[in-house]
C-alpha cells in the first residue's frame, strides 16, 4: 500500500507537541516583521507524535540505503558506515562544543583535527592540509583557486585547465567557477589519457591538469610519470580528484605520483554516510610550495606549551575562507575514528579488497554484458548495455529492473564516453555472498532481455512507486499541497 503524504494523515485539532509557558515579554509578529513578509493561512499538517514517527519510519524503510542492501553506485563508494564512528561523533566533547569557543577550551577537538590532517598527509603524500571544504567539489574549487593564486604570485597569467573526456561533471564546473576555460583531452583506445594528445594541448597558457586516478572507468593511469613530466615541464600544476582514492590507500600515494594538489572525499573513502545529499567533507592536500595559499585557518601545533593546538590565520598568500569556521566537524570526527580503527594495514586491506571485489564482478558479468575496456580494473568498472539495446532494452530499463530485486542500480550513462554505461563499484564492504547475489540478478535480467524484453522495459513492477514519466517529472515538478484544491 503506498505511503500517504503527511498532509493526508492530518486530522483537525490533533497535536504532537506541547510548549512550556512563555516566560519572556510577548510581541505580535506584525510588530517584528513587515506585513508583506508574514505568511497567512498556512496549511500545515495536524498530526500526533506517533503519526509523525511511524510515517517517517515507514518512509525510511521504503528508501534504499547502504544499511539495507547492496548499493553499487559507481564513483560514489557507498560502503558500509561503522556505527561506532557515529557513537564517537555523538560524544558530548565533540557534539556540544561551539566553533567560537576560545582555543584553550577545545584543545581535544583541535588535536583531533591536527592528527586527522597528519594522517591524510601520510595517506596522500602531501605536505599540508586544509579541512575546510565541505565536499569534493568545494575541494576542487579551493584547489583551483590555489592554482590561480600560485600563478599570480609567479606573475603568470594562465587561462586554461585541461580535463579528461571521462572526468567527473564537477571538474569542468569547478574550472569554470574558478575563472578558467576547460579544455578536454581525449582518451585512447585503452580508456586512458591520450598522452600524445595531452602533449599537444599543454602549453604555457595551461594552469593545471585535473586528473582522477584511477579514472572514472576504474582504470589506473599507467603513464602517470609521462603525464607528470608533460604538465610540470609546461609550468602547470597536476591536480588529483580524489574521488577514487579507495583503490589506492597503502598501495600508492598521489603525492609520490607527482600530484601537487589532492582532494580527499571523507564521505566516500573514509566511511561517513553521504546518501541523501550529505553531509560531506572534502579536505585538500598540497605540496610544500603551495601551503602558503591554503584557506585560513589551519590547525597547527606549538611545542612545550599547555595550549598546544591553535588556529593559524597567518598565511600571507591565503585564498581566504572556503566556508564558515573549520570544516564539517562531525564528519571529521567520523573519518578520524575510522582511520584510527583501521590503522595503516587495515586501510591497505580496504583498497586491496575493493579491487578484488570489482574484478570478480567484472570477470563474471562480462560474459553477459559488453565490456568496452578489457583490462584489469581497480575498485570499479564500466559495462555497456549496447547488446541489450539491440533488443530494445536501454540501460535505464536494466537499472529499473534491478529495483525489483531489491538492489540499488549502479551509476548509469556515465562516464559519457561509454554508450549505455553501467558503472559498478562494489566497495570492500560486500561479502562474496552479496556479490554473488548481485551477479545472479544481473544474469537474470540479461536473460529476461533475451526472452521477455517487455518485462524489463516496463520495470519496476513491485516498488512502492512504479515507473514515472521522467521528463514530465523533471520539467513539471509540483510539490505543492492544497487542502482544498480549486
Amino acid at each position: 500500500m503506498p505511503e500517504k503524504l503527511i498532509f493526508e494523515l492530518s486530522s483537525q485539532g490533533r497535536c504532537g507537541y506541547s510548549l512550556p509557558e512563555i516566560d519572556v515579554p510577548q510581541k505580535e509578529i506584525s510588530d517584528i516583521l513587515p506585513q508583506e513578509k508574514i505568511r497567512k493561512n498556512l496549511c500545515l499538517p495536524e498530526v500526533s507524535e506517533v503519526d509523525v514517527v511511524r510515517h517517517f519510519t515507514r518512509l525510511s524503510i521504503l528508501n534504499h540505503h547502504v544499511d539495507k542492501r547492496f548499493y553499487p553506485l559507481g564513483s560514489c563508494t557507498m560502503k558500509y558506515n561503522p556505527k561506532v564512528d557515529e557513537d564517537v561523533a555523538k560524544l558530548a566533547g565533540f557534539s556540544d562544543i561551539h566553533p567560537l569557543q576560545p582555543e584553550e577550551t577545545v584543545q581535544g577537538a583541535l588535536k583531533l583535527m591536527y592528527e586527522l590532517s597528519e594522517y591524510l598527509k601520510e595517506i596522500g603524500g602531501v605536505d599540508s592540509i586544509t579541512l575546510q571544504p565541505s565536499a569534493g567539489a568545494q575541494g576542487e574549487l579551493a584547489g583551483l583557486l590555489i592554482t590561480s593564486a600560485y600563478h599570480r604570485k609567479n606573475k603568470q597569467k594562465r587561462s586554461k585547465v585541461i580535463i579528461p573526456d571521462s572526468a567527473h561533471g564537477t571538474n569542468p564546473a569547478s574550472v569554470v567557477t574558478s575563472g578558467y576555460l576547460p579544455v578536454q583531452v581525449k582518451s585512447n583506445g585503452k580508456g586512458l589519457v591520450d598522452v600524445e594528445e595531452l602533449k599537444k594541448l599543454t602549453d604555457e597558457d595551461v594552469a593545471a591538469f585535473m586528473l582522477t586516478n584511477p579514472n572514472t572507468l576504474g582504470l589506473f593511469e599507467s603513464q602517470i610519470e609521462r603525464i607528470e613530466k608533460i604538465v610540470h615541464d609546461a609550468g602547470a600544476l597536476l591536480y588529483m580528484d580524489g574521488a577514487n582514492l579507495n583503490a589506492l590507500m597503502g598501495i600508492v600515494r598521489p603525492g609520490d605520483m607527482g600530484f601537487d594538489i589532492v582532494h580527499f572525499n571523507l564521505h566516500k573513502t573514509f566511511s561517513t554516510p553521504h546518501g541523501g545529499g550529505g553531509p560531506g567533507s572534502g579536505p585538500l592536500g598540497v605540496k610544500r610550495n603551495l601551503a602558503c595559499f591554503l584557506p585560513v585557518p589551519v590547525v597547527e601545533k606549538r611545542k612545550n606549551k599547555k595550549e598546544r593546538y591553535f588556529l593559524n590565520y597567518n598565511l600571507p598568500f591565503s585564498i581566504g575562507k572556503i566556508q564558515a569556521f573549520y570544516g564539517n566537524f562531525g564528519v571529521l570526527v567520523k573519518a578520524y575514528a575510522y582511520i584510527r580503527a583501521c590503522g595503516a594495514p587495515g586501510l591497505k586491506n580496504i583498497s586491496e579488497t575493493s579491487i578484488i571485489n570489482a574484478n570478480y564482478l567484472m570477470a563474471t558479468l562480462e560474459k553477459f554484458f559488453y565490456l568496452p575496456y578489457k583490462s584489469f580494473c581497480m575498485h570499479e568498472f564500466v559495462l555497456s548495455g549496447i547488446k541489450q539495446k539491440e533488443k530494445g532494452v536501454r540501460t535505464l530499463d536494466i537499472a529499473k529492473r534491478l529495483l525489483d530485486y531489491g538492489v540499488h542500480p549502479p551509476t548509469i550513462y556515465f562516464p559519457l564516453i561509454v554508450s549505455e554505461a553501467l558503472m559498478i563499484e562494489p566497495t570492500e564492504s560486500e561479502s562474496k555472498e552479496s556479490l554473488d547475489e548481485f551477479i545472479e540478478f544481473m544474469i537474470k535480467i540479461a536473460k529476461e532481455v533475451e526472452e521477455n524484453p517487455e518485462l524489463v522495459k516496463s520495470a519496476p513492477h513491485n516498488t512502492p512507486v512504479l515507473r514515472l514519466d521522467e521528463v514530465k517529472a523533471s520539467r513539471e515538478l509540483d510539490v505543492r499541497w492544497e487542502k482544498n484544491p480549486k
